[in-house]
């Protein structure tokens, strides 16, 4: 039986245990695609260092980034315990990544025979649905501006450095992937930046922003204050 303290013990750290000696470690270069839509399932990944995007493209030609992950995260993308399963998003690399890549196959046979590994699955994918349903409830009810909102306060619970002048996101976005995480338009996102500017909400320089006044964002969107490993970008 497994006790409290093995419970507590994350899926990145039991597979980093396990598979460090048995695989290489890939430098992925920025830009790069681990996989796109509808390809099949060979592997899952770990990311040890930099940024990867998880999103969709849309049938117009749209993007849509659901996700970023940022060093010490696991990546897995598909319908577990299924036979020959396909990807339903991409990912992509926002800068140059250290990742271990580890068969799907070995992945399965290891969880299906380590209880350990079992129990941190579990609690692994249930707080990553927890997370996606918080973001669609954000979406859905506060509209594009709280949305933006929202994306805002979770790149600063996700990356946020407090310094003299606000929380730094140190994360370099672009206006553009700013935009795919709301599924709007560079146009309506710089017009709301805008308004946060000039109400020195935010700042902006060098692809990093800076949040001077949280309090602000969070009663736009009536934030009900959730634990940062709940409301956060991953």
């Amino acid at each position: 039986m497994l006790n409290i303290k093995e419970l507590n013990i994350s899926l990145y750290s039991l597979l980093i245990q396990h598979f460090i000696d048995k695989e290489p470690i890939q430098k992925i270069p920025v830009g790069s695609f681990l996989f796109q839509e509808k390809e099949e399932v060979e592997n899952i990944y770990l990311l040890l260092n930099g940024s990867i995007s998880i999103g969709r493209v849309h049938v117009k030609g749209k993007e849509f980034i659901l996700k970023i992950l940022s060093g010490e995260e696991v990546i897995i993308e598909y319908e577990l315990f299924k036979q020959h399963p396909s990807y339903h998003f991409f990912a992509k690399t926002m800068s140059n990544c250290d990742i271990l890549v580890i068969k799907r196959t070995q992945f399965e046979e290891y969880a299906l025979n380590e209880p350990s590994i079992l129990a941190a699955l579990s609690n692994h994918l249930s707080t990553r649905y927890i997370k996606s349903q918080i973001k669609c409830q954000d979406l859905i009810m506060n509209g594009k501006k709280g949305g933006l909102y929202s994306i805002l306060i979770r790149l600063c619970n996700s990356y946020g450095i407090v310094t003299e002048n606000g929380i730094l996101i140190d994360l370099p976005i672009t206006h553009q992937e700013l935009a795919n995480l709301t599924f709007g338009t560079r146009e309506v996102i710089q017009r709301m930046l805008k308004e946060l500017r000039e109400k020195d909400v935010i700042s902006y320089e060098h692809q990093r922003f800076t949040v001077k006044n949280l309090a602000y964002l969070r009663h736009e969107v009536d934030c009900q204050n959730c634990s940062k490993q709940i409301c956060g970008l991953n």
